[in-house]
Parts: C-alpha cells; sequence; structure tokens
C-alpha cells in the first residue's frame, strides 16, 4: 500500500486486537504514527512494541474503559497534554451480545449503548472541530452490516450500529466542502473476539467469518478515499441479502436474521 499515511496520527480506540490492531498496523506500515486507546494496558503495550519494532513510527498508548461517561474527555485531554494532533479518528471500540433482549442482563446492554454509541459521538464531538479547524481529517467509524437491518436476538446491537452508521452519513454531508470526511465501516462476521465474547460464536453468521486484515484494509481505503459507506468481508449468500433488502417483505427478513443470530 502506498505510504498515505505518511506524517498523519491516527486515533484508534478498541485497538488491542482485531480489527483494531488490523488497522493499526496498516497505519504504521503507511507510515503514519498512532495513539492506541483500549481497556487493557498489557495488550496495548504489547502492540506498541511489536509495531515500534516493525516500522520507524511514534506510537502513545492510552488505556481506558470507554463505556465509562467520562472517558473521552480523558483521552482528548491526555493527547492534548502530550501535544499530539490527530489526523485521522477511527471509532472502532464496540462490542456485542447475543441473546433475547427481555433475558439479557441490562447493565451489559447499557454498557455496549454507553461504548457503542455514547463514546463514539463523545469522541467525534470532542475531536472534530480541531479537523474541521486545520482545513483536513479523516473519521472512520466501525458500524457493522447488522446496521442494515433490525437484529433479533442482538436487538441492541443492532440498533447501536444502526445509529452508528446514520451518524456517520449524516455528519458527512455536514462537512462537505470542510476538507474531512466521515466513514461507516460496515464488515459482516469477522474474525476476531468479537464472537466469543458477543456469544456468537455458535450461529449461522459466523461459521464462516472474513480475516480482521481484509476488513480492515477495505476500511482503510474506504477512508482515505472519503466514501461513505464500506461495505465488506461478506460471502456470496450475503451480499446478496443484503441487495434484496429493499425488496424483501420485513417480516420474512426478521426471521431470516433471528435464524442466523440465534444458537
Amino acid at each position: 500500500m502506498a505510504k498515505t499515511g505518511l506524517n498523519k496520527t491516527a486515533l484508534i480506540t478498541g485497538a488491542s486486537s482485531g480489527i483494531g490492531a488490523a488497522l493499526a498496523k496498516i497505519h504504521a506500515k503507511a507510515g503514519g504514527d498512532l495513539i492506541l486507546v483500549a481497556r487493557r494496558a498489557d495488550r496495548l503495550e504489547a502492540l506498541r512494541d511489536d509495531i515500534r519494532s516493525a516500522h520507524n513510527v511514534n506510537v502513545e498508548v492510552i488505556a481506558k474503559d470507554l463505556t465509562e461517561r467520562a472517558a473521552a474527555q480523558a483521552i482528548y485531554d491526555a493527547v492534548s497534554a502530550r501535544g499530539l494532533t490527530v489526523n485521522y479518528l477511527i471509532n472502532n471500540a464496540g462490542f456485542g451480545g447475543q441473546g433475547a433482549f427481555h433475558t439479557r442482563d441490562w447493565a451489559e446492554d447499557l454498557s455496549m449503548i454507553e461504548l457503542n454509541i455514547v463514546a463514539l459521538c463523545a469522541l467525534t464531538r470532542l475531536f472534530l472541530p480541531d479537523l474541521i479547524a486545520r482545513g483536513e481529517g479523516r473519521i472512520l467509524n466501525v458500524s457493522s452490516t447488522a446496521s442494515l437491518a433490525p437484529g433479533p436476538m442482538q436487538a441492541v446491537y443492532g440498533a447501536t450500529k444502526a445509529f452508528v452508521t446514520s451518524f456517520s452519513n449524516a455528519i458527512a454531508e455536514e462537512l462537505r466542502e470542510t476538507g474531512v470526511t466521515a466513514t461507516a465501516l460496515m464488515p459482516g462476521a469477522t474474525e476476531s473476539e468479537f464472537a466469543q465474547t458477543a456469544g456468537m460464536d455458535g450461529t449461522p453468521v459466523f461459521q464462516k467469518t472474513a480475516s480482521a486484515e481484509s476488513v480492515a484494509t477495505a476500511g482503510y481505503r474506504g477512508m482515505l478515499r472519503g466514501e461513505l459507506d464500506v461495505i465488506t468481508g461478506l460471502t456470496f449468500g450475503q451480499r446478496m441479502m443484503v441487495k434484496a433488502l429493499p425488496i424483501t417483505p420485513k417480516k420474512t427478513l426478521l426471521r431470516q436474521v433471528r435464524q442466523m443470530q440465534s444458537s
């Protein structure tokens, strides 16, 4: 990949594994510096050391739990205190959870909303004015193909990702002519810790997964091009299902999705 990230600093949340770690490596390979954010300091520090040894780039780590309401401001303050400039904001942190809404633990679903929606919006609101003031920048919000239809057995997760896609598209239009773009990355089932954490590893939708590297590459390239949406990591059958969404009766669609997302 061409060194399009040269001299650009990317802040990546959820960077300790999966798509986030893959994005960090892609950006470093392109010659860009990094600010890595996640809960697990040990994982971040190991990734930092690996990237520093492989690429001559600066890597900063900030260990924060983004389910905590004050975390976004603390991250912004830490970046400012270190005298760092963020050129690419990559909101990748998020998690899901499988099960009927009325049986799931409400505290877990509330944390999901805090991370997938509130933290993403807070970080965007904090860093976006700086990007606009400089007249250049990229935002990549990691959504999901789950955002394209209601998600029985993942009702809250699907709804949070529908928010992310809608929010990303809306601000993309607001940012037209500012030099800043916003892209929604909507992967299908991806090889990462997500499925196990969400209890989805035994469901039909995760029987065939895309690699985190292929998803991250598509998202990174789409972000640099300023694309609105990047849909990637789908099987042939899933691509056909997405194309048929506008004409599929909603009750039929809901039954299909429930079947795919049930253990």
